[in-house]
């Protein structure tokens, strides 16, 4: 009942929205009667192709369910554009007004009305070619430092590749992993982590498409925490999958990793969320370091989301790598993102922690990317100051 709930307001709030965009919009544009009628079409197969779309992963017959969500993503994806930009020019608008009221014939609000309606659009399609291309292409190789305090010496240039937030699923398949599997691999690192959402769908659905994970190599091998998305996929059999397929999975444990004469503690968590899903999997930060050695000071925690830093500060590690808010994803969706997390995307601290927050290196829902470019992250610890390049 919570979900057909939350779905029928979904939908009630995607129509209104809709009729929003269509009545500041159409009116206006400088297109005859029949291109209006065509606008007014697609606003209404939009609000019925997008609820279908979002919940396409849970249609069990492939590709029928790959080509809804193909449709209704795509669909998302320009109306998110449409909407805001729509906004923006109402803002333009009225300010536009506010001087006409005050110096009246100054400004021509006709042309002005006219011509805004019709830039809305080309920007509307403009910014979701771009950001299809930037969602569809792999991601990007991005090399950060970390500065650790006290760092042996033996830990000097220890390097950890990151990935975060991959969302196979309806339109992110084998081929997609693929290209990343051979990216990190490449950077031949000391560790691969992967901080959590790696899927959105079923073992069954997905399983030959998440196959090339077990691919990926490093010299102290690959470990992975959950995110909120595996829980909403069927977490205690994609954490069995995982392992299957060669995968460390942390729930709220540690390894202990030898690298030279030094030693470095690797926790992970599970979600954030994890115990609203199964009370036993509650993640839980001071756990994960339950009977590691008190005189190893480098420690770092694989933890999905950026909120879970405050506990992991108080736990006393010193870097923690996360994921979860893709960076916003698609502008200015990112200004929502600090409502909820405390870190959008990069390299902050809190406190004595070091936290890393990727923009992930998929994407969900719409494919589309705008302000927020996807990563593959090599992280490297070192003694001095932070450097990002």
């Amino acid at each position: 009942m919570p979900r057909l709930s939350f779905l029928v307001r979904f939908i009630i709030v995607g129509v209104l929205l809709h009729v929003y965009v269509g009545f500041r919009l159409i009116p206006d544009l400088p297109v005859p009667a029949a291109g209006k009628w065509i606008a007014v079409l697609w606003l209404v197969l939009s609000c019925i192709v997008i609820p279908p779309g979002m919940l396409a992963r849970m249609i069990e017959r492939q590709p029928l369910g790959d080509r809804i969500a193909w449709s209704g993503l795509l669909a998302m994806g320009f109306f998110s554009s449409l909407l805001m930009l729509t906004v923006l020019r109402d803002v333009v608008l009225a300010s536009m007004m506010t001087v006409d009221a005050i110096w009246p014939r100054a400004i021509d609000l006709t042309d002005a009305r006219v011509g805004s309606a019709a830039a809305v659009v080309v920007l509307a399609v403009l910014s979701s070619v771009v950001g299809f291309v930037n969602a569809r292409r792999r991601a990007r190789i991005l090399s950060v430092d970390v500065p650790i305090a006290g760092l042996p010496a033996a830990l000097e240039g220890f390097t950890i590749a990151q990935i975060s937030d991959v969302h196979v699923g309806p339109t992110i398949k084998s081929n997609y992993v693929d290209a990343i599997v051979d990216a990190v691999n490449q950077l031949d690192a000391d560790v691969v982590a992967i901080t959590g959402d790696v899927v959105d769908g079923s073992v069954a659905q997905l399983a030959r498409h998440t196959a090339p994970l077990g691919r990926l190599r490093a010299r102290h091998g690959v470990y992975l925490v959950t995110g909120n998305h595996e829980y909403y996929s069927g977490a205690d059999a994609w954490i069995a999958e995982f392992r299957r397929i060669g995968l460390t999975v942390l729930m709220n444990e540690h390894v202990v990793i030898g690298h030279g004469d030094a030693q470095l503690v690797l926790a992970g968590v599970t979600d954030y969320t994890a115990g609203h899903f199964d009370p036993a999997h509650r993640s839980d930060p001071a756990a994960a370091l339950d009977g590691a050695p008190r005189d190893v000071a480098t420690r770092v925690l694989l933890a999905h989301q950026p909120r879970t830093a405050h506990a992991a500060a108080d736990a006393g590690f010193t870097l923690q790598l996360s994921g979860h808010t893709h960076g916003g994803q698609i502008f200015p969706w990112n200004f929502l993102v600090r409502l909820q997390q405390p870190f959008t995307a990069g390299l902050a601290k809190l406190g004595g922690l070091w936290v890393y927050t990727s923009r992930g290196t998929g994407y969900w829902g719409p494919p589309k990317r705008l302000g927020a470019p996807s990563e593959i992250t090599k992280l490297r610890l070192v003694g001095g100051g932070a450097h990002a390049g």
